[in-house]
């Protein structure tokens, strides 16, 4: 008559406590403490968008593909927050920018150019 399954355990899924994650506050309990600890609750936190700082980069290996022809750019106007010093660089340029690396002004004034940091 129950094939072997007890007198409940036939009807949806009574033997096993239910479905899911049901009964962690109650009959899997411990099961939850011992297994999930980290299952309830806030973790981390996400800032504000107001908080959060999204500089525009340009590496000085880049200026030669963008501005191929030009002598005198202006990074600042073009859209960009900081020049970095990653990639070769061909020409001498004067550059106009809000922020620039140690490493970026180097190679800029190796090839006879400049970098005006802008406040």
């Amino acid at each position: 008559m129950t094939h072997g399954k007890g007198k409940k355990g036939g009807r949806g899924s009574g033997l096993r406590g239910g479905r899911g994650n049901a009964g962690l506050h109650k009959h899997k309990f411990m099961y939850m403490l011992k297994y999930m600890p980290d299952h309830f609750g806030v973790h981390g936190f996400k800032r504000d968008p107001s908080l959060v700082k999204d500089d525009r980069i340009i590496n000085v290996g880049q200026l030669d593909e963008k501005y191929h022809g030009k002598k005198e750019i202006d990074l600042s106007k073009e859209g960009f927050d900081k020049l970095l010093g990653g990639g070769i660089v061909e020409h001498g340029y004067k550059i106009k920018v809000k922020s620039a690396s140690q490493k970026a002004i180097e190679k800029i004034a190796e090839h006879g150019g400049e970098v005006k940091i802008e406040e």
